[in-house]
């Protein structure tokens, strides 16, 4: 039998590849509201079996490892469904390279973070738009753009404006990020500094300690 992280593993596993099929067969036609239908879809059952996980306390560090790193699969599929289209049937050269900074840009953003945690920094900010948010403003807008095709006049030019909201978005938190880590890295080697400094003038106390009760026998 499996157990409860073989099951998460697989609902995982199956969550990312219903988004990646979604996005890289839908998006490129230009068919965004189902594709955004079949990924939202596959998300909602991933988040919804992740937070599960964590209040009954069965995440574990692989699944959590695991769960990041196909979050990045997925983000990167969803951009590059949006890539996809604009470089063919949308024939938009400037959206194409405004899709390409999102996706560059949010696996940026998030590798600040895991690498500012990695050397023991808190990385301590919300930045403007992070993943929930890219994903969020992406989404909705796709779903709903993919109206156009049902007859709805103008909403297909959401896509484009919430393309460049999330590349200024990330941009900004990209430079959150960048200057929180300057902040804490100078902040933690001040601290460090300090510690050495306090460490020295114990020893050399002691050391004068020391010599003061050997003058003294």
């Amino acid at each position: 039998m499996w157990d409860s992280e073989d099951r998460l593993v697989t609902v995982t596993l199956i969550g990312t590849a219903g988004v990646v099929a979604g996005a890289l067969v839908f998006y490129p036609m230009g068919e965004f509201f189902w594709g955004t239908v079949v990924i939202t879809l596959f998300v909602f059952s991933d988040l919804v079996d992740g937070n599960m996980a964590r209040q009954l306390g069965r995440s574990s560090r692989w699944g959590a490892f695991l769960d990041s790193t196909l979050d990045r699969v997925a983000d990167g599929a969803i951009f590059g469904g949006f890539i996809l289209w604009y470089a063919g049937g949308g024939d938009d050269l400037v959206l194409c390279a405004v899709s390409i900074f999102c996706l560059a840009s949010g696996q940026v953003v998030s590798y600040t973070k895991a690498r500012g945690e990695s050397i023991g920094l808190p990385v301590a900010v919300n930045g403007l738009v992070e993943r929930a948010e890219r994903l969020v403003i992406s989404l909705v807008a796709a779903g709903l753009a993919g109206l156009h095709a049902f007859g709805v006049p103008g909403i297909q030019y959401l896509l484009p404006v919430a393309l460049w909201i999330v590349a200024v978005g990330s941009l900004v938190t990209l430079i959150q990020r960048v200057v929180t880590v300057r902040r804490e890295s100078a902040e933690a080697e001040a601290a460090a500094a300090q510690d050495r400094a306090g460490a020295q003038d114990n020893e050399g106390e002691q050391h004068n300690a020391s010599h003061g009760s050997e003058a003294a026998t």
